[in-house]
């Protein structure tokens, strides 16, 4: 579930309010955009994907609001933490690679 944007990393682009497939965000005009309906997250992860910042933090495991410290995310690097993992980003690698199952299934 969508946890946080960050005030501090957000540059307004608004990729995560049109990028949303159930319109969890509402722009905020001079800001970042606002949780508006977090209950409607279905945590697909596509809102930090798509940022290209790295401001928002999805909780993989959460269902409903849990506590989060934006500078303890950052410290902890979890702050688009997914998008790193999957590659996307200047100068980023796919983890894939790293995996084992992915070079089992490779021979296959």
């Amino acid at each position: 579930m969508i946890e946080l944007v960050s005030e501090s990393r957000c540059i307004h682009c608004n990729l995560c309010i049109h990028v949303c497939p159930t319109n969890v965000f509402e722009p905020v005009a001079g800001q970042p955009p606002r949780i508006a309906r977090q209950s409607d997250c279905q945590t697909c992860f596509i809102c930090e994907v798509y940022c290209p910042v790295d401001a928002l933090y999805v909780a993989p495991e959460a269902d409903m609001n849990v506590p989060v410290n934006e500078a303890e995310l950052a410290e902890a690097k979890l702050l688009g933490s997914y998008r790193a993992n999957i590659g996307w980003g200047t100068g980023r690698q796919k983890q894939a690679q790293q995996d084992q199952t992915f070079h089992l299934l490779r021979k296959l």
